[in-house]
């Protein structure tokens, strides 16, 4: 448990981080633009499609009727998913676990199709292609 002088100086942390970054005051789904709108308490909207989320991909419209705004106002849950989204994580452009972005951008440059990508294609394929994999024993 935590003893007094600690709760005493976690609760002056958490207020003047509050008074010196962006929290959300309101939040919902706008099923029309398919996009969660999130308005700060600096007067600054932030709109985001769920499919850039982790968590949130995938998540049926009646699903993301539902949003919660945590008590310090740094996060947004998400009861019908069980997601939760860490708002300066996603004000920073981090929209979801490292891994998780990791894949994203794994299958986007995956993906590009490029000159030099053709080019060093052709220059594998003149050498034979991709070795074979071994066949297990």
């Amino acid at each position: 448990m935590a003893k007094r002088d600690e709760f005493d100086r976690a609760q002056a942390r958490g207020g003047k981080r509050k008074a010196d970054e962006p929290y959300a005051v309101s939040v919902r789904y706008d099923r029309r633009q398919q996009r969660v709108i999130v308005e700060l308490n600096t007067g600054l909207v932030v709109l985001f499609g769920p499919e850039m989320v982790e968590g949130l991909q995938g998540a049926k419209p009646r699903d993301l009727q539902e949003i919660e705004i945590t008590p310090s106002g740094f996060g947004l849950h998400f009861p019908r998913v069980d997601a939760d989204v860490y708002l300066p994580g996603l004000l920073s452009g981090q929209f979801g676990s490292n891994r998780w972005m990791a894949s994203r951008l794994g299958q986007r440059g995956g993906s590009v199709r490029s000159v030099a990508k053709a080019a060093a294609a052709r220059a594998n394929g003149k050498l034979g292609g991709r070795p074979r994999k071994n066949e297990a024993a």
